[in-house]
């Protein structure tokens, strides 16, 4: 359940915004909804710099959307240096909203790494990849993952850098949808989670709050070590399979952001990273079957 709201966040975001560090970005939020102090008090509490931080990657305020429509059925609308990229969503989605235009600010900003559209979690610095479209269950499993002992590193973007190969922390609110939330609420007493979120264009969508030491260590980079493409079938049996890198190259170009805005570039850091995991595709059904496989498969020499 939501947590206590500090006392001047509530002002601070009305007034100069919050500052929030959020992995290798740094975030200025504005907002006049009480929803939005709650919920930025409950998930980045403990990312919040101070107030007179002077440099910020992304201005970003949120809403009520303006006009009449507003008084019988309120909006909010995200904005980025003063512009709306998209359209308004019913106010109680504010939250969703935000989250979703920081993914927006990132995928279209981030061009100095290689931005994978995956989940990421790490054991002893080691990672673990498992990038997906929406739907194929990546945020279940990095959640599971997470509240089960791994270092979340995110459940959206894989920033790969073109320096060194390294993979960068972007600790945020793991976005669950519908049957997911039960299933961690009631498999981790543990978790925080936030307020769910009904009739979003995803369905029901809560959102987990990372683990404190996730949290903590947003600074330190984590070494591809595995590369799991992930698939959701309800319906079928649980199987991790080794898969051949030149098909794992081939769908790894796919799920990432800009691949083809990096040119010979991100050919490049995609190549080295295929080189340097074991590559595996991963039918789940069951939770506890596949986190005992993706385990079992870390754990090997």
């Amino acid at each position: 359940m939501p947590g206590a709201v500090a006392p001047d966040l509530p002002h601070m975001l009305r007034a100069q915004g919050a500052a929030l560090e959020i992995g290798p970005f740094i975030v200025r939020l504005r907002s006049r909804l009480p929803a939005m102090a709650e919920s930025i008090g409950l998930h980045y509490a403990e990312q919040l710099l101070p107030a007179d931080t002077p440099f910020c990657d992304f201005h970003v305020r949120l809403d009520r959307a303006p006009g009449v429509r507003g008084v019988w059925r309120p909006q909010a609308r995200f904005y980025l240096d003063g512009s709306s990229p998209f359209k308004p969503l019913p106010l109680a989605q504010a939250f969703p909203l935000f989250e979703w235009g920081l993914n927006w600010c990132i995928a279209q900003h981030g061009h100095h790494y290689l931005m994978i559209h995956a989940a990421v979690v790490a054991r002893d610095d080691r990672a673990l990849i498992l990038p997906g479209a929406p739907g194929a269950g990546k945020s279940t499993l990095a959640a599971a993952l997470a509240l089960s002992g791994w270092r979340l590193l995110s459940d959206e973007f894989a920033l790969l850098s073109l320096e060194d190969g390294m993979l960068s922390p972007l600790p945020r609110p793991v976005s669950l949808k519908n049957q997911a939330i039960p299933l961690i609420r009631e498999r981790f007493p543990q978790a925080v989670l936030g307020r769910s979120t009904h009739d979003t264009t995803k369905g029901t969508v809560a959102h987990l709050k990372p683990p404190e030491e996730s949290i903590a260590r947003s600074q330190v980079p984590a070494q591809p070590a595995w590369l799991v493409f992930p698939r959701f079938a309800p319906e079928g049996k649980d199987a991790l399979r080794p898969m051949p890198k030149a098909h794992s190259l081939l769908t790894l170009a796919d799920a990432a952001f800009n691949y083809s805005v990096l040119g010979g570039q991100g050919f490049e850091a995609a190549a080295d990273l295929i080189d340097r995991c074991a590559c595996f595709e991963l039918d789940y059904a069951d939770l506890d079957r596949s986190l005992h496989a993706l385990t079992a498969l870390t754990d090997a020499p």
